[in-house]
This record gives C-alpha cells, structure tokens and sequence, in this order.
C-alpha cells in the first residue's frame, strides 16, 4: 500500500547566538520524509502493537488508520512534525481508546439492571403467601354449615350449575343462591382478616 504525500522535518540547523538575525522562514533548509517511507518504516512496530493490543484481525485497519489520521492531522498542515514515531504513538493510542469508549458505549446501551431480569426460581415469599391463603381458605371452608359448604364445592369445584345443584339437593335456585352468597361472604371475609 502506498500512502501520497510527504512530511517536512527540519533539518538539523547550526544554534544561532542571541546576536545573530534569524533567517526568513523560507530559507530553513528543509528534507522531505515521505509518508509512504514513514509507513515502511514504522508499520510493522503499530501492526504488532496493534496486535497484542487489540484483535489480530484488526491490526491492519487499525494501522491504516493511523496513517490516515496522520496524513490528514492539522498539525502536518499547519507545521512539520519532528517526532512523527512520537506522533503515530501518540495517534494509535488514541484510537485504542477510542474504540474502547465505543465498545463501552455499545456495552451500557445492551446492558440490563439486574433487579429487570426475573429470577430462574420460585418466590419464596409469595409461595409462603399463597400457602398462608390456602390453609385460610380451608379453615373457613371446614367452618361452613356442611350444607352451605357442599353447595359451594359443587359450583365451585365441580362446576355443576345452580339448576343441577337444586335438583340433587332439593332445593329451589334461590336456595342454592342464597347459601352461595353465604359462603362467598364469608371466604371473603376469612381472607381479608
């Protein structure tokens, strides 16, 4: 892969004493590092970087993409670099960090309270109720008029209708209703206390 353009570093100029008139800037003698040199030179130390520190299959991108983000800085615009290994060090930590604000991003985004996930078990608590119910429901039950309580159980439980159950007792529809009504009244208020 071939990456265009080039970088300027200065080159190594003599120190000037505090008398001596500082030359115009477009006479600093300058050498051209080219970009595509700088990758041969320093790609394979980002791509094993990369490697150890991130996954093997996105070692090349990342490399790639800290030359991009090299050759595209506004520093290289505006000024040379004099330690573009600093630099590029510099720019493939910056994308490790990156990706792992995004990885951490995309993490709390799936990410579940744990009091939203239902338990596997049962609720003991609500377990320890309803039994607590049903031994108050059979209490109450066993202190019905055994008349009232064998027409409750037969709606209820057998789930004969009023009409069938005043022609096995011998009852009128109204009778069958009214010890209905007596029993439920009662279960209801054995249940609330």
């Amino acid at each position: 892969m071939r990456l265009i353009g080039s970088l300027l570093k200065p080159a190594t100029v003599p120190r000037l004493s505090d008398d001596d008139p500082l030359p115009p800037e477009d006479r600093v003698v300058r050498h051209a590092i080219g970009l595509d040199d700088l990758y041969r030179v320093h790609g394979p130390r980002l791509l094993r970087y990369f490697a150890r520190r991130a996954d093997r299959q996105d070692a090349k991108d990342l490399v790639h993409e800290s030359f991009v983000r090299f050759a595209s800085s506004a520093a290289l615009r505006e000024q040379t670099v004099d330690c573009p290994e600093a630099y590029l060090n510099q720019i493939a930590t910056n994308l490790l960090r990156d990706r792992a604000k995004s990885a951490l991003q995309r993490s709390l985004a799936h990410h579940v309270p744990a009091d939203d996930v239902p338990l596997a078990g049962a609720d003991l608590v609500a377990a320890l109720e309803a039994r607590d119910k049903l031994n108050r429901l059979q209490n109450a039950l066993m202190r019905l008029k055994p008349k009232t309580r064998e027409i409750f159980l037969a709606h209820r439980l057998d789930g004969l209708s009023y009409r069938q159950i005043a022609e096995r007792s011998g009852l009128s529809i109204k009778g069958v209703e009214w010890h209905m009504t007596k029993a439920i009244d009662y279960l209801d208020r054995a249940l609330r206390r």
